[in-house]
């Protein structure tokens, strides 16, 4: 099990908790606008320390952006191995020609 799998299961298991001890379920309790108004403000702060060329800043804020993802995904009843597994639909595909084949919205 890895770092991600093991985040996955601990947001899992504290998603039903108290909103007064745990920050999981504090946030999921809120709602998903605002679990999603974090990921926002997370990819922002990637984006920040990136073109800061900030290493440090960008890993720990990439952390923060996949954990707050992670229970956005969850919420959602996304699983990362459904991620994992579209990811690997796209394995030997560029990237204009996955984008192409999708629908048009």
């Amino acid at each position: 099990m890895d770092a991600f799998d093991r985040l996955e299961s601990v947001i899992a298991s504290r998603i039903g908790g108290d909103p007064t001890t745990s920050y999981v379920a504090k946030l999921h309790a809120r709602g998903t606008a605002k679990i999603a108004q974090k990921v926002g403000e997370e990819a922002v702060e990637c984006v920040i320390a990136a073109c800061g060329n900030d290493r440090t800043g960008l890993i720990g804020e990439a952390a923060d952006l996949m954990f707050h993802l992670t229970l956005l995904l969850q919420t959602q009843g996304i699983a990362l191995d459904d991620v994992r597994a579209e990811l690997t639909r796209r394995e030997g595909q560029s990237g204009i020609a996955e984008k192409a084949s999708r629908p048009l919205e």
